[in-house]
């Protein structure tokens, strides 16, 4: 009976990231990630993942501290911030906030404040949802190596 719960859960992962795929949330680049989790690295896609949302958190904060200064016009400010989270969006595969950012920075490049704030906007919905449904399936993992009873320390 365990192993029918290991098989659904891991079928639950496999429809979910499918659907993420399909969507266009992730690309490639995030497979290429699980691939570098191994035995010796059980929770490296989590850490990764976890690092990439805490320093996202930060470019998002200083982004919308910026544009909230009704003074502001260092737009170049913008593309630099922008610019890190397109580099680190690319480097776990989420293809959607690349995206929404890659077109944010045309905004900040053409100094059209309006742009920006709607840039912002849609970033945080994509991040967000990202973040979401990185969530769910962390908890779907989580929940398969329970029932396989595989330990890993988190």
């Amino acid at each position: 009976m365990l192993g029918l719960g290991v098989e659904r859960l891991q079928a639950d992962i496999n429809r979910l990231l499918a659907s993420l795929f399909h969507q266009g949330v992730l690309d490639e680049q995030f497979l290429q990630l699980q691939q570098l989790q191994d035995e010796t690295s059980p929770n490296f896609v989590y850490d990764v993942i976890n690092i990439y949302f805490d320093e996202s958190e930060k470019l998002l904060r200083n982004l919308r501290l910026l544009l909230m200064d009704r003074e502001f016009s260092d737009y170049k400010k913008i593309g630099l911030h922008l610019n890190q989270l397109v580099g680190s969006s690319s480097s776990i595969g989420a293809r959607r906030v690349r995206n929404v950012c890659v077109a944010f920075r045309s905004a900040s490049e053409l100094r059209n404040r309006p742009g920006c704030l709607r840039g912002l906007e849609v970033v945080e919905h994509e991040y967000h949802y990202l973040k979401n449904m990185m969530h769910e399936l962390f908890q779907l993992e989580q929940q398969r190596l329970l029932a396989a009873g595989v330990r890993y320390p988190m």
